[in-house]
């Protein structure tokens, strides 16, 4: 009896100093839907699993467009979180220059991540002065064109392979009440010029305009088509049929009461969610089935300074989440059910849906720069507004469209 108390004490002290070492660690994102919160979970499980500290979500809602500006104001206010999820690009590239993100070289110098990057370009926004200041944890992508297969088989047509032969058939789904478009209100419009500028306009295109900022490419014939197509979408989008969210246009695809929607890969993982199958209930076609490389930006990690006199364990716990965020093990759960694209090359894809292995047939062609990538926070939100009033507002010509989009690339940095 006298062992057994002796034991149990032993074991009960054990117990209580692996408590002691364990860390909670705040991780802010904005994975909302379906589809992305059960991908974000597949991380927190393996990090709880593998280093018994725990993961403290915060999610934010808004996407990027209403989650950064909270995020940016804790690190800037002193309450910095232990992790958060911020655009591959320049979205954190003011923290990162103010000292406020931690330095990772040292946490991922035995990793040679250099080496197993799919493409090692996604790691230029994260470097600064010799530093290395986030982690890209995948690859995504705007440049979908969803299709409802309900939808085709109403109209006893068959489903479209691209975006010519798509919009060909809008006149017979207005004819039988089918929404030709889908599309929820706010951000989700942002991508749509960045997708029609690579599948209409081709890859120069979106060089000269992201990258060059060329204001004449913006003035041009390519660019013209890219226009005129946002203004024939216009006429097919009733703003009473508009839905609060991206997932919510997912379910309209599934119902077949929306024939299609440019959306990025990630609307991916909620169909999934949902039960719908690619080739079954929906068709995916990248570039709008007409182009052969995909604009390439994603998400990051980004871990903030925190400030002096916080527990080590916290710091280690930062440590711990930066590496195993991008193991073969975590990347792998994760990008199945989020819908992107891993970023390492060297992890057994047999598993991936149709839709996924099309994006990695078109990786051998190399990356685009997204908006993401290449515009700055600031220009990006002007591109948004943009195209949201170019959406509301019929009176806005096409002409007006291309010069005010000439003026935003005119001033970008």
């Amino acid at each position: 009896m006298k062992k057994f108390t002796v034991v149990a004490a032993m074991a009960t002290a054990l117990l209580g100093s692996t408590a002691a070492m364990a860390a909670e660690l705040e991780v802010t994102h904005w994975w909302t839907s379906a589809g992305e919160a059960a991908a974000i979970a597949e991380f927190a499980k393996v990090f709880e699993e593998q280093t018994g500290n725990t993961w403290v979500d915060s999610a934010l809602a808004g996407s990027g467009t209403g989650a950064n500006p909270v995020i940016i104001s804790r690190i800037i206010g002193g309450d910095p979180m232990g992790a958060t999820q911020m655009n591959t690009g320049r979205d954190a590239e003011e923290l990162i220059q103010a000292g406020l993100m931690r330095d990772l070289t040292d946490v991922v110098a035995d990793l040679n991540i250099e080496g197993f990057y799919v493409d090692p370009s996604l790691l230029e926004p994260c470097k600064f002065e010799g530093g290395l200041y986030c982690l890209p944890i995948n690859i995504h992508s705007w440049d979908w064109l969803w299709l409802s297969t309900a939808a085709y088989e109403k109209i006893g047509q068959p489903v479209p392979t691209n975006w010519d032969e798509y919009v060909a058939s809008w006149p017979a789904l207005q004819e039988a009440d089918i929404l030709p478009f889908g599309l929820a209100t706010g951000w989700p419009i942002s991508g749509v010029p960045g997708v029609l500028m690579s599948g209409l306009g081709g890859s120069d295109l979106v060089l000269a305009i992201n990258r060059d900022k060329d204001v004449e490419a913006v003035r041009g014939p390519e660019f013209r088509k890219v226009a005129e197509a946002m203004d024939s979408l216009r006429q097919v989008i009733s703003p009473d049929m508009m839905v609060p969210s991206f997932g919510d246009v997912g379910t309209q695809l599934l119902e077949g009461t929306a024939a299609g929607n440019i959306h990025g890969d990630w609307l991916q993982g909620d169909l999934q969610v949902a039960g719908g199958v690619p080739g079954e209930n929906y068709e995916c076609l990248p570039a709008l089935g007409l182009g052969d490389q995909l604009t390439g930006g994603g998400d990051s990690f980004y871990f903030p300074v925190l400030p002096e006199g916080t527990d080590p364990a916290v710091l280690e716990a930062q440590t711990q989440l930066a590496r195993i965020l991008i193991s073969p093990e975590a990347q792998l759960k994760f990008n199945m059910v989020k819908g992107s694209m891993p970023i390492r090359t060297d992890i057994d894809l047999a598993a991936a849906n149709p839709c996924m292995q099309k994006a990695l047939g078109l990786l051998k062609n190399g990356l685009l720069p997204s908006g993401d990538f290449a515009l700055s926070s600031d220009t990006q939100q002007q591109m948004q507004d943009l195209n949201i009033e170019f959406l509301d507002d019929d009176s806005i010509t096409v002409d007006d469209y291309i010069e005010r989009y000439a003026s935003i690339i005119e001033s970008a940095e």
